[in-house]
């Protein structure tokens, strides 16, 4: 049995309005998610879910889906604000969505194997989808047992300024333990440093994994995610902010032992428009992996 991929793009109509982040990027228009789906249907993967808003589904099938669809089967699921458990209901000053492990929830009903969760808007290298793609695939009828891809710090930083990172803390036999959010790290006179909460400045070494929201679940996920959002609803409908994000779901499945974690190393070197000024660099790098031989000139 396959994996599947499952994209979250339902920020996409808010953040820039529209479809604008699926900027043509590559050498024949290629947005970051071509390369991401691209790679991983060579990884292994064998069906694509898109989780999207409803309001631009009909621009995002014809702008997107339909250059997917010859190549790997394709579906899609909704993030609505009122998608909620039994007995909750949406307050109306709720505008913002409920968060990234919201949105991985509503994939429940159409995927039943092992799956990769993944922006749309990071390039993550062809290197992580083969080893996510393998490991997903030997976890065929297992439960409990996810995974996350630990990309080097080193090779995530921005030239254009600082970045937040989930700096992820690991046992001896590498399943995480934890994962920090740290801001404002950047490379100083050669070192990767942030500044913690004691005012401290710490190094981090080159090769510390740190998260880029690539995680592997099983499908056992889906259930453990629907009882703890009806305990954080119930702390947090109220504030119009809170977010339930894909972190605290995995750190209160790891603290309490009902699952495991494996910080799986890529070589992969991730990359984004963080910064407006970010974006030529992207198109560089891009550019210098299609003369690599990386990428054909034309993806799909």
């Amino acid at each position: 049995m396959k994996p599947t991929l499952f994209v979250l793009a339902a920020g996409m109509g808010s953040r820039y309005g529209g479809l604008k982040q699926l900027d043509g990027l590559g050498p024949n228009g290629e947005t970051i998610m071509d390369y991401s789906i691209f790679d991983a249907i060579r990884g292994g993967f064998g069906k694509l879910v898109f989780v999207i808003r409803r309001t631009f589904e009909k621009d995002f099938r014809e702008k997107i889906i339909s250059k997917y669809e010859n190549h790997i089967p394709v579906e899609v699921v909704f993030q609505d604000l009122d998608n909620l458990p039994a007995g909750f209901t949406c307050p109306e000053s709720r505008e913002k969505p409920w968060g990234t492990n919201h949105a991985v929830l509503m994939g429940k009903e159409v995927i039943k194997e092992p799956f990769a969760v993944i922006n749309a808007d990071d390039f993550y290298g062809r290197d992580s989808f083969a080893v996510l793609g393998q490991w997903l695939t030997e976890r065929a009828g297992k439960q409990n047992d996810y995974c996350m891809i630990g990309y080097r710090v080193g090779n995530t930083l921005s030239e254009s300024g600082s970045v937040a990172r989930g700096v992820c803390k690991t046992n001896a036999d590498g399943y995480l333990t934890g994962v920090v959010e740290r801001t404002a790290i950047e490379r100083i006179d050669g070192d990767i440093q942030f500044t913690d909460e004691h005012g401290e400045k710490v190094v981090l070494d080159e090769n510390t994994p740190v998260s880029m929201n690539v995680w592997g679940f099983t499908p056992d996920y889906f259930k453990y995610s629907e009882d703890y959002f009806v305990e954080f609803l119930k702390a947090n409908i109220d504030k119009p902010k809170s977010e339930y994000f894909i972190p605290l779901v995995v750190n209160e499945l790891i603290t309490n032992g009902t699952a495991t974690v494996k910080v799986l190393d890529t070589t992969s070197k991730w990359f984004g428009v963080t910064y407006a000024e970010d974006r030529q660099g992207v198109v560089d790098k891009i550019q210098a992996l299609v003369d690599a031989g990386e990428y054909p000139e034309k993806l799909f």
